[in-house]
């Protein structure tokens, strides 16, 4: 079995990673068929995800994005292409939310 590993530091705040987390979890239900679960706390949540092939968490915090995932056989050949989708969608979501907001007009 494949292991995938992925953690980003932040500075975002509670908040901000708590919606971020969100917006991941969403994107991975409709585009990978995934299940989330997600478990929020006071000072970190936990998402768990799985499918046919895949289970793991991205656990958030004020300061963290900590994400393990385990791959079955078969998805378990593809873990390279896998690890940079999963690193590539995780990093726009988090320059995203980085990002300042456009003055108003």
């Amino acid at each position: 079995m494949s292991t995938i590993h992925v953690h980003r530091e932040h500075k975002l705040g509670m908040a901000k990673a708590r919606k971020i987390a969100w917006q991941w979890a969403e994107q991975v239900e409709e585009h990978f068929g995934m299940e989330c679960t997600v478990y929020e706390g006071d000072d970190c949540d936990t998402i768990e995800f799985t499918r046919s092939g895949v289970k793991g968490e991205l656990i958030v915090s004020k300061d963290a994005f900590e994400l393990q995932a385990k791959l079955g056989l078969l998805l378990g050949a593809l873990r390279g292409r896998i690890e940079k989708e999963i690193e590539s969608e995780l990093d726009k979501l988090l320059a995203g939310g980085a990002a300042k907001p456009k003055p108003k007009k």
